[in-house]
């Protein structure tokens, strides 16, 4: 039965939006008013090059959205529901209205006879090419639930790392954003106010109060230009670093940076071994795991790295001897990596190798940010006392003369 997208108004005049299964828009629009809703639009949910988009499938579900779904699906799988039956309850237990478009629109392909993977594959704005190859692998495994099971582990760990760093960075960035407000408030407006008090003065002022003066002068003159300036020479950049060639130079210099370097290969290197544990586990060949792990990788020279490496493996090597190569992951994934291959528990050793990679990043922004917080708060007291002493120092000059 396929899925209907409506927008409807109630009693009060509100706008409702959902979706609703029926045989024809006629029969849902039906539905709608016996539930007392006037039908102002009603669309079939479908994704297809030659239709026009639903608004509400245009953008790829949320992860955590994702996770909730897929580890819904795993527990009724595993208790023995029809795909069919484990979509649509799903979609009707989510409270998110992507979530049901996009589970209705799948069922109904399912229904008229797809397996559950090219029924995903017609959504890939809203599946991942990751998501949908996994499964695939499941369903010709025979151990859907499993799968499903893995899937939303998966999600939920690089969800559950990507909230680390983002509470990890909220506070210095808050931190830094009131720095720079408070030092530019102090230049523009208390300064100029202050040093009025010295313009009978027919000594000269100290150098740093006559620094401290052009800075401020130059900051309410020319502070709005500049800002249109760093404004446009950021866009400048954002395009330029759109060029394959200037983003490969600058991913470059990023991962020979000492501290931010290691950040971002241990980052890459977790989410490469997460994802290569399980498309792999899954069943997925290992040259097609390899070269699907690469997409996860926003480093271009370390996922050059792994399609190189993939390329190695074709022609017979291991694959971390043949990562190994680029020197651009860690020496303690590779060994696991190496172990794996050896002893045959690839898909084990890369799990733990993902943990330890994890586990690292985390004390590795701890520490960043542990130390970057009272250095920006040593540097605003500076800059403060910089103010103060070029205020004072004329002061106590004038003082001097006087007594």
């Amino acid at each position: 039965m396929p899925a209907f997208e409506y927008v409807a108004l109630d009693n009060a005049g509100r706008t409702r939006k959902g979706v609703e299964e029926g045989d024809s828009p006629r029969q849902v629009r039906g539905r709608l008013r016996d539930q007392g809703l006037t039908p102002m639009s009603v669309n079939q949910v479908a994704e297809s090059s030659s239709r026009l988009r639903m608004p509400s499938m245009q953008k790829r579900i949320k992860p955590l959205e994702l996770s909730l779904a897929t580890r819904q699906m795993a527990t009724l799988a595993r208790a023995g529901l029809p795909i069919e039956e484990v979509l649509g309850t799903v979609a009707r237990q989510s409270e998110s209205p992507r979530v049901k478009s996009a589970l209705s629109a799948v069922r109904t392909r399912v229904m008229e006879g797809l397996p559950l993977a090219h029924a995903l594959s017609e959504f890939p704005s809203v599946f991942p090419a990751i998501y949908r190859t996994t499964i695939a692998a499941g369903e010709q495994a025979g151990r859907l639930d499993l799968v499903l099971e893995r899937l939303a582990d998966n999600v939920e760990a690089q969800n559950a790392m990507r909230q680390k760093i983002q509470l990890a960075m909220f506070y210095p960035a808050i931190l830094t954003c009131v720095a720079l407000l408070v030092t530019v408030a102090l230049l523009t407006y208390v300064v100029p106010e202050v040093v009025q008090v010295f313009d009978g003065m027919n000594k000269e002022l100290p150098l740093l109060t006559r620094s401290l003066i052009a800075v401020s002068d130059a900051l309410r003159e020319w502070g709005l230009l500049m800002l249109i300036v760093l404004t446009a020479l950021g866009f400048g950049a954002r395009t330029l670093l759109k060029k394959k060639s200037h983003q490969r130079r600058w991913h470059e210099f990023l991962l020979k940076l000492p501290l931010l370097g290691r950040l971002n290969r241990g980052l890459n290197t977790a989410r490469f071994a997460r994802t290569l544990n399980i498309l792999a586990g899954s069943g997925v060949p290992l040259l097609e795991a390899l070269n699907m792990s690469a997409s996860v990788i926003s480093n271009l020279p370390m996922r050059e790295a792994v399609s190189e490496a993939a390329q190695r493996v074709r022609e017979g090597a291991g694959v971390g001897y043949s990562l190994e190569r680029s020197g651009y992951f860690p020496a303690m994934t590779l060994s696991l990596i190496k172990s794996g291959e050896s002893s045959g528990t690839l898909d084990q050793m890369l799990e733990r190798a993902a943990e330890t990679q994890e586990r690292e990043l985390e004390a590795r922004i701890a520490m960043v940010m542990g130390v970057f917080e009272p250095l920006l708060i040593l540097a605003m007291g500076g800059v403060v006392l910089l103010i103060v002493l070029a205020i004072l120092l004329p002061i106590f000059e004038l003082n001097q003369l006087v007594n």
